[in-house]
């Protein structure tokens, strides 16, 4: 009796080591597959055009006595802005009065190794004009050609031009996934090429959004920025980490 009893346990204790072995065998071949992974990088890029630009005209001029100085500048700003109606810019802005005083009608300078005093005006008065423009694609020209007639009329102010892109977070979902489809593609190619399938995501991250463009530039390695200064290349690179399965 003790000795069938023996022969079970034997058995039993055989049959249980198989089963485990074969557990044993599973898991670590499991644990295999989930080594084996690839890492791909998704690409997306898209030209993102300005929602409007607008046009600074700023006039500074400089004198001694506040009052005149500020009668001035009205008076240069009164002429800009007739210009302006007469050209059919009808919804500009004239911003307040900046007065600036240095407390001091002296400086001094450099003329070769001799350190010179001289006379300046105290006060500093500027004054600006925004225009805001719709079609942005031909808001530059209107700023050179502002620019050239106030030089004509004697009326030389600095005239600049700037954009207002949409913000980033209206376009970044769709870059993202764009960015993510680029990287299973890689990935799939990769797979087939080493006789696999792609399998699930194991880790993923987002990389640095970088902006390139004539007006404004926010990161390297974008390509080449568009040539119109209303163009920004809004770029996204998503690294993905997936497991590759049999």
């Amino acid at each position: 009796m003790k000795k069938v009893q023996l022969t079970l346990a034997g058995l039993f204790i055989s049959v249980g080591l198989v089963v485990l072995g074969c557990y044993i065998y599973k898991g670590l071949q499991s644990f295999s597959n989930k080594e084996r992974v690839v890492t791909v990088k998704g690409l997306a890029e898209k030209n993102i055009k300005a929602e409007q630009a607008e046009i600074t005209i700023l006039t500074e001029l400089t004198g001694d006595i506040p009052k005149d100085l500020v009668a001035k500048i009205d008076e240069r700003i009164a002429a800009v802005s007739a210009y302006l109606t007469e050209k059919g810019y009808k919804d500009f802005k004239v911003e307040d009065l900046n007065l600036f005083d240095s407390k001091s009608y002296y400086d001094y300078r450099w003329e070769g190794d001799k350190r010179i005093k001289f006379k300046k005006d105290r006060y500093r008065a500027t004054k600006r004009i925004t225009i805001a423009i719709k079609d942005v694609e031909k808001a530059d020209k209107m700023k050179n050609n502002i620019d050239v007639d106030l030089i004509n009329k004697n009326l030389t102010s600095d005239v600049s031009c700037d954009y207002k892109f949409p913000e980033l977070n209206s376009i970044k979902p769709e870059l993202i996934a764009e960015s993510t489809k680029n990287a299973r593609l890689a990935g799939d190619q990769f797979a087939k090429d080493s006789q696999a399938k792609l399998g699930k995501i194991k880790t993923a991250s987002q990389g640095q959004i970088t902006i390139a463009g004539q007006y404004s530039y926010d990161g390297d390695n974008t390509g080449n920025p568009p040539e119109e200064r209303y163009l920004e290349k809004v770029r996204v690179v998503s690294t993905i980490v997936f497991f590759l399965e049999d």
